[in-house]
């Protein structure tokens, strides 16, 4: 009997660590989102910065719950996506054009952190790259309902792109002098 206990305490604590990286998470997630850095032609946000953050610290299973937690989060309406709630709240804005690349991330935290584990600097880089071309990739034809199909790019991808550059530089360069026992603190 006092093992079942023990076991279900261990649980509960286990639980409650998850239950609070997640919400730190969402809290890191939204700040990033919310965040807007003066640049032309349009104002850089932090949202990759966070995700792919996210992705390295917490692994892919986690990332992953945790953004799926920000988005219905957003779904129930509560104001954590960027230009929220002046562009809209909840599902409305789910559905517009910012949408696909919403689902781009949530893909994105699993695949960056899949492929960043166990990685050295460089094969973080490339895994963040490879989410970041994954957000792209379902964010760009999203862009197609609302857009004619010369203006994805040139709206959707260039302004951008070296923005997303930088918020993955600043997070390998950050990545990189965290020491190697602290990495996937939360898994």
């Amino acid at each position: 009997m006092y093992q079942t206990l023990a076991f279900s305490s261990q649980n509960l604590r286990s639980l409650g660590k998850t239950a609070s990286a997640v919400v730190l998470g969402i809290t890191l997630i939204t700040i990033c989102a919310k965040l807007r850095v003066p640049t032309w032609p349009v104002p850089m946000t932090l949202h990759t910065l966070g995700v792919m953050a996210l992705a390295l610290a917490m692994g892919p299973r986690l990332a992953t719950v945790t953004f799926f937690a920000y988005l219905a989060t957003g779904a129930a309406g509560l104001p954590v996506f960027s230009g929220s709630p002046e562009r809209g709240t909840g599902l409305l804005y789910m559905a517009g054009p910012t949408g696909g690349y919403l689902l781009g991330y949530l893909a994105a935290s699993w695949i960056t952190g899949w492929m960043a584990l166990g990685r050295r600097t460089a094969g973080r880089i490339l895994a963040m790259l490879a989410g970041l071309s994954v957000t792209y990739a379902v964010g760009l034809p999203w862009l197609l309902m609302y857009l004619p199909v010369d203006q994805v790019i040139p709206l959707g991808f260039t302004p951008f792109f070296l923005g997303d550059l930088i918020n993955i530089a600043i997070v390998a360069l950050g990545a990189h002098f965290v020491p190697a026992r602290m990495r996937n603190i939360v898994s």
